[in-house]
This record gives structure tokens, C-alpha cells and sequence, in this order.
């Protein structure tokens, strides 16, 4: 099931595999195995790569769990293939490396070549058997409970509801799919459980929160957005969706950007969740009856005539973020005055009106210049053009958001 692009172009024939005893004084792993392989017929010590599968016993019980895998020869100290991602291996310096995976210490190699395959035993007792003290958010795809793995790491656990259709090949597919995209801003997936109907995955635990919760108070104690750090959160967000958009094949549609999706790290970057859930899921499925796809407020308008989400339907909802961002207001309001319900319609009017100064949130204590404000509106109401062909790409957004020059006026 591999893609051809990632089958090597030059195979070898292993010719021998043979466990070996080796000396402690030459070796200085602890209850590990090693393995000597040879690629051709020789008795030459060149020709062989050692490999140690290492064993370190869990801090729970006395269950053994696999140690991570390494790569030996003579002259080139090891490598690790804690961050190998489609068969490729980092250098790491002997004396240690600076930025561990959060995966250390557990079996690198699952069925699926990345991550690591959780049993639902590791994730009930890293989770507390899924104890509802530990749930850290809810929705229509799931429930994400804050977890800690054997090796200590802090992790999101997200079960999957209502999947008891979802084929098991079909989903180790789907989630190899986005197990393999990384970037800075996208919430990394650790790994999954695949157990009778279970369906889990476990991503990087982030844990400042996300936009939703610093823009409408549940983290309101630890002070107001300056504008910007919601800068910063949105060209995080940007950059985030114009790689999903435009820099991998197949590309990636979201299909639920909104603000409680845009988590917040220590550093105020953005990590964009959920992305793939709802072509792993499949397309039109959820679990709140009250939407099909997407949450309300954020869709764009076309969804309601062809009832399919694309990728300007992320981009409209992106625009209804950065509304949120510069606003702090909610997409939709029933608490407000009739023509200030809806967040788009009313910023509209107000930028009509010469009446932009008026929407900036008031909880910002250095206010942006005019400049920089026009700029960000401006931005904004490109991305919510209710004639998706007008919208601009990801790419595109996320140069005006970053860039001084004039944004070009939409051609007629």
C-alpha cells in the first residue's frame, strides 16, 4: 500500500539476519537486543549494520514496552528514527538530541510505518480509564480527554464517535494520510487505536488554550490578545491552511476552521486541529444533528445551495476568524441589537459607514494604527466575498497579512 513515490528506486536483498551477543563494555544499552545485518554475503565488519531494539521497563506496572529504534555503525555514532516520517531518518548527535520526540522510549514502528499504535489499555491508563475529570473539550467529532503516556509526555486523546461503520483498513489509511503531514502550525497526530469499534487518535498536547477561549473569556484571567499576538495567531493560522491547500498532494480541506479549532501554544503560534477529520470521517457525516458540516456562523454561504465544502469554503470561515480576532465579538449573537446579530453583515455595514475605528475590541489596550486596521478588515472581507470565485487563495492571504504592499482590488 505504499505510494510508488515513496518505494526506493534501488532495493537490497538482506541476506542474513542474526542475533549477536555483544560485550557490555562495547555496548552500553541496557536490556536490549542487538541485531547484526548484512546486506551481501561477507565477513567483512563494514558490511554490517547493527541495530539495537531496546527495552525499558513502564512506570506503571511491570508492563515492558519496546524502546525506540536506532541505527549503529563504526564511524557515524547513531541515528534515530523517533521524527523519521516516510522512511527517512534524522541525524542526532550522540551526546543527545535537543528537541526529543514526544514519542521516545515507545516502539517507533507500527503497522503503518509512523507514530505509534496505542492498545486501548495504554490509553485508559493514561487517560484515567477516560475519566470525565480529564475531558478537555467536546464536539461533533468527538471528545478529547487530556492524557499522560508511559514515557511521561502529556497528550490529547480525541475518541472518535459513531464510527462503527468505519472500516479498519479505510481508517489506518486516512489516518496515515495525516499522520504524515507536518508543520509548525498543524496540531501533530502521535498516533491511534484501532480495538474492536474503537477509534482513537492522540495528538501533541497543547495547552494555552485556543482562540474561542482568549477572545469570549473562558481565559480571561490570564489577561486580554494584544493585537498583535492575534496577528500572529492568524498568520500562524494562514500559513497552516495555504500548506494544506497548496503544498501537499492530495491536499487537505478542513471544513470546520473556526476558532475553538485554533489552538494556542506557549510561544502565542498557532496549531490548527482537526484538520482530516472530516475526510477521515467522510464528508457530510457529524454527530450534531443541528449541521451537516461545519458550525454555524462559519459557513460560507454557497454551502447552502451545493451543500459541499471546498477549499474557499475554509477560506470563508478563515475571514469569519479574523472578523472574531479584530471584534472579539461571537460570528452570531442573538444578545446584540437585530442588524448586529450576524458578524459579517454588521462589519460590513460598519466599513461602509466609515465606521471601522468602532469595531475594534475593546479589551485591546494599544489599539492598531488605522492603517494596519484597514489592512486586516480589508483582508478579512476579501476572505467572506460571497462569490467564492473572488476569494483569494491561502497563499495569497497570507501575504497580505504579513506585507505592507496595497492589496489588489477584485477584478469585476
Amino acid at each position: 500500500n505504499i505510494p510508488v513515490t515513496q518505494i526506493p528506486a534501488i532495493s537490497k536483498e538482506i541476506k542474513e539476519v542474526r542475533v549477536e551477543q555483544v560485550p557490555a563494555t562495547d555496548f552500553g544499552a541496557h536490556d536490549g537486543v542487538l541485531l547484526t545485518i548484512q546486506d551481501k554475503p561477507s565477513d567483512r565488519e563494514s558490511d554490517k549494520v547493527m541495530v539495537h531494539l531496546g527495552v525499558s521497563k513502564s512506570r506503571r506496572g511491570d508492563e515492558s514496552h519496546s524502546g525506540s529504534f536506532r541505527y549503529m555503525d563504526k564511524d557515524a555514532g547513531f541515528q534515530s528514527a523517533e521524527e523519521g516520517g516516510s522512511g527517512t531518518f534524522r541525524q542526532a548527535s550522540i551526546h543527545g538530541i535537543t528537541a526529543p520526540s514526544p514519542l521516545v522510549g515507545l516502539p517507533e514502528f507500527s503497522y503503518l510505518g509512523w507514530g505509534h499504535w496505542f492498545t486501548l489499555r495504554d490509553l485508559e491508563l493514561a487517560t484515567n480509564r477516560f475519566s470525565k475529570d480529564n475531558i478537555i473539550g467536546e464536539g461533533g467529532y468527538g471528545v478529547v480527554y487530556r492524557g499522560e503516556i508511559v514515557n511521561g509526555t502529556p497528550v490529547a486523546v480525541k475518541k472518535l464517535l459513531n464510527n462503527l461503520g468505519q472500516a479498519e483498513k479505510e481508517f489506518r489509511v486516512e489516518v496515515e494520510a495525516i499522520g504524515h503531514v507536518r508543520h509548525k502550525n498543524l496540531v501533530r497526530l502521535l498516533g491511534y487505536c484501532v480495538e474492536g469499534t474503537q477509534r482513537i487518535l492522540v495528538y501533541e498536547y497543547v495547552n494555552n488554550g485556543n482562540l474561542e477561549q482568549w477572545l469570549h473569556g473562558a481565559m480571561s484571567h490570564r489577561g486580554s490578545l494584544t493585537w498583535e499576538a492575534r496577528i500572529k495567531i492568524l498568520l500562524g493560522t494562514a500559513k497552516a491552511l495555504a500548506y494544506l491547500h497548496e503544498a501537499i498532494e492530495p491536499k487537505v480541506v478542513h471544513r470546520d476552521i473556526k476558532s475553538s479549532n485554533i489552538l494556542i501554544d506557549d510561544d502565542f503560534d498557532a496549531k490548527v486541529s482537526d484538520f482530516g477529520l472530516a475526510k477521515l470521517l467522510g464528508a457530510g457525516k457529524s454527530h450534531v444533528t443541528t449541521r451537516v458540516m461545519g458550525t454555524f456562523g462559519y459557513v460560507a454561504p454557497e454551502y447552502a445551495n451545493t451543500g459541499l465544502l471546498n477549499e474557499k469554503s475554509d477560506i470563508y470561515s478563515f475571514g469569519v476568524v479574523i472578523l472574531e480576532a479584530i471584534t472579539g465579538r461571537d460570528p452570531v449573537d442573538y444578545g446584540r441589537p437585530a442588524n448586529e446579530v450576524n458578524l459579517v453583515d454588521w462589519l460590513k455595514m460598519m466599513v461602509a459607514s466609515r465606521r471601522s475605528e468602532e469595531v475594534v475590541d475593546p479589551t485591546i489596550e494599544t489599539r492598531p494604527s488605522t492603517r494596519v486596521l484597514k489592512r486586516a478588515l480589508l483582508t478579512a472581507l476579501r476572505c467572506v466575498d460571497p462569490d467564492s470565485e473572488k476569494r483569494p487563495k491561502m497563499g495569497q492571504v497570507v501575504r497580505m497579512l504579513e506585507s505592507d504592499d496595497p492589496i489588489p482590488r477584485v477584478k469585476k
